[in-house]
């Protein structure tokens, strides 16, 4: 497994637990608003943290950390995912995937063979926007990632697996009609959580226009997915 990071503490990515963060590269959306442009863009630029480096640093903090978020990129892109994940269950810890959903049956098996603990799944946009908004400019290719991740929305729906859904808010890419959809897209959900875009030096499009809500904006959206997700909330702001 090729770790291009580590992020050796977290009190925000392991829910309810204290935790670390691991980094895989590569990814099959090109967002524009994507915030690790490296890790999608120019995964094999960046230095490795080697297995033995990574588990040797768990061991460490044995009784001290309690679980492993495991990002990127989309770590479902890599097929030594699923041992991976089983040695940090092995070594004692709870395992928090990321994921944008577009491999159903590597989630299902996950699931099954219970090597995860909670999943969260980003909802990138709309269903009519979602090619637009994951950078996907082939139409075909667009739409067969979507069909992919409402399959794997409704494995998480139908999961006795804690999990979460998450949309990122980006002024110049989403509108209402991306929230009315979503919100009747995921009803019925266990968790949904909106947050607002931040801009940094690593945003994938350059030179873009893209900005936060304001704080009445996201309140509005929020109203409007509440309708139908009565324990969505704003993450963040």
């Amino acid at each position: 497994m090729k770790i291009l990071g580590l992020q050796k503490l977290t009190l925000l990515d392991c829910p309810g637990h204290i935790g670390a963060i691991v980094f895989l590269g590569g990814c099959n959306f090109r967002c524009p608003f994507c915030q690790n442009s490296s890790l999608v863009q120019r995964p094999a630029e960046l230095p490795i943290v080697t297995e033995e480096e990574f588990f040797s640093f768990l061991k460490k903090r044995s009784g001290i950390l309690e679980g492993v978020c495991v990002t990127g990129g989309e770590p479902t892109l890599s097929p030594e995912l699923p041992d991976f994940l089983s040695s940090i269950k092995s070594a004692g810890y709870l395992v928090k995937l990321d994921t944008n959903g577009t491999n159903p049956d590597m989630l299902g098996s996950l699931i099954a063979e219970k090597t995860v603990d909670y999943v969260a799944m980003d909802i990138k946009a709309g269903r009519a926007n979602y090619g637009h908004v994951c950078g996907i400019k082939n139409p075909s290719t667009a739409e067969s990632l979507l069909e992919k991740v409402r399959t794997s929305v409704d494995l998480l729906k139908n999961s006795p697996l804690e999990y979460e859904f998450r949309t990122t808010m980006v002024k110049g890419l989403h509108t209402q009609s991306d929230f009315e959809d979503i919100s009747q897209w995921i009803s019925g959900c266990k968790a949904y959580y909106l947050q607002s875009f931040r801009d940094c030096d690593e945003v994938l499009q350059k030179n873009h226009s893209f900005s936060a809500f304001s704080t009445e904006e996201m309140q509005h959206f929020l109203s409007i997915v509440q309708k139908e997700i009565p324990q969505a909330c704003l993450r963040g702001v």
